[in-house]
């Protein structure tokens, strides 16, 4: 499945084991000998009353994510259309707490239990964002003005004119001193400041697993950093590789809401070695 091109392998272990999900994540993600994707989700039952199902992430190099905004997104289509829900607000449990997921169908007129009807976007509650100050320093230039936003995981966002430095430069900082646990760096720029909403060009160097298609807490995250440095206000349409994403930073509760498509690419079987 895909989120805005974010790809992902997703296996229910509810009815299949993964017991080594680092290694399967590593083997499965190669593009030449495996699936090929940006890593490896798996959806669970949830072991807490407070939430409906759990979610685990593996990247591609294998390490595991606390959260991925396009997973879980996916992982609600996955739920709802493969009948295992029939709820079109479903809590998923995360290792940065529980997000709640919100599914808009494509017909809410007509859903049945044998056709329960296609999600056509998923808004997630990504709740507060959290903040830090590093400064960053890298070798031949002078310090990287940017912004740090955690939004359960450590996001970089740096605002210019050159969002193609991605590559070059995001390889960089995912392992500067100033990020011990890694980090996730995004390299965005305004396009266009509307009445409601302002529409921002974002790329991503994912941790873990290099240059994403698009990275759903990296879209929260440029979005949070973009109205805390006035360069936006509270709503945010962020432009990424494989697709775009809404983005409010509501004053009423603090959250971050993201909506976006999910999408099915296939279904196959694969031997676990």
């Amino acid at each position: 499945m895909h989120g805005a091109g974010n790809d992902y392998i997703y296996v229910n272990t509810l009815l299949y084991n993964v017991p080594n999900p680092a290694k399967a994540a590593q083997e499965w993600s190669k593009p030449h000998t495996g699936i090929g994707s940006d890593g490896l989700v798996l959806i669970g039952s949830s072991p807490v009353p407070e939430a409906d199902f759990s979610m685990r992430i593996f990247n591609a190099d294998g390490s595991e994510a606390m959260m991925c905004g396009n997973a879980s997104r996916c992982i609600g289509k996955y739920l709802y259309e493969k009948g295992m829900t029939t709820q079109t607000q479903i809590r998923l449990l995360t290792l940065s707490g529980i997000k709640t997921l919100a599914l808009h169908l494509a017909d809410v007129s007509s859903p049945t239990t044998e056709t329960p009807g296609e999600v056509e976007s998923v808004t997630v509650d990504m709740l507060e964002p959290s903040f830090e100050d590093p400064e960053l320093y890298l070798p031949g230039r002078s310090r990287s003005e940017g912004t740090f936003v955690s939004m359960g995981n450590p996001h970089f966002v740096i605002f210019t004119n050159n969002i193609d430095q991605v590559g070059e430069t995001g390889r960089i900082l995912e392992h500067h001193p100033a990020f011990p646990q890694r980090c996730n760096i995004e390299f965005a720029q305004v396009i266009s400041n509307g009445k409601d909403t302002t529409t921002i060009r974002t790329r991503v160097w994912e941790r873990g697993s290099g240059i994403t298609m698009a990275c759903g807490t990296g879209a929260c995250a440029t979005a949070v950093a973009a109205c805390m440095t006035g360069r936006a206000g509270r709503q945010c349409r962020i432009v990424m590789d494989g697709g775009t994403l809404d983005i409010e930073w509501r004053k009423s509760d603090n959250h971050v809401y993201m909506t976006g498509p999910a999408a099915f690419v296939f279904d196959g079987e694969i031997d676990i070695k």
